[in-house]
C-alpha cells in the first residue's frame, strides 16, 4: 500500500515567542491552539493546508546574528496578500513580489533568528487579473 509522507523542517529558535509570531503572520498556528502552561521549549506549527514547521529552543552558538544558515521556502498561491502583511520588511531592492528567472513570483524575508524565508508560487501557475482597458479619448 503506497502512503503519502510530509517532511518538515525543524528550526532552531534563540525565542520561540518572536518566531512563533512571526509564522503565525504566515498563516502558522498551533494545531490545538496555544499551550495554557507547558512550554517544553519546541512549537508545533501548520498551516492547515499541508505545511508544517516546528520550532525548538537553539542550544547555544547554533544561531549567529548574520551568519543564520537556514532556509525555508513556502509554496503559496497567495504571494501579493502574504506580501503585503510583510510591506516594508521584505528583503532586495523591490519592497514586493517579482517574477524571478527561475520560473518562480516570490519575495523573500529574514525570521527574527535570520532564517531565509522565500515564499512563491510557480509563475506559469499564477492567475493575473488583467486590467481593464483605458479608453482612448
Amino acid at each position: 500500500m503506497d502512503r503519502e509522507h510530509n517532511l518538515t523542517a525543524i528550526l532552531p529558535s534563540n525565542d520561540l515567542d518572536a518566531s512563533e509570531a512571526f509564522y503565525r503572520r504566515l498563516g502558522f498556528e498551533r494545531p490545538d491552539g496555544p499551550a495554557d502552561s507547558f512550554d517544553d521549549g519546541y512549537r508545533i506549527l501548520s498551516d492547515g493546508k499541508g505545511g508544517h514547521l516546528h520550532l525548538t529552543n537553539a542550544v547555544e552558538g547554533w544561531l549567529v546574528p548574520g551568519q543564520n544558515p537556514f532556509g525555508l521556502y513556502l509554496y503559496a498561491e497567495d504571494v501579493d496578500e502574504l506580501a503585503a502583511k510583510f510591506a516594508g520588511e521584505i528583503l532586495g531592492k523591490v519592497d514586493s513580489p517579482e517574477d524571478k528567472p527561475w520560473g518562480m513570483y516570490e519575495f523573500a524575508l529574514s525570521d527574527p533568528d535570520g532564517t531565509l524565508v522565500r515564499i512563491g508560487w510557480p509563475t506559469r501557475l499564477r492567475t493575473v487579473t488583467e486590467l481593464p482597458a483605458v479608453e482612448e479619448k
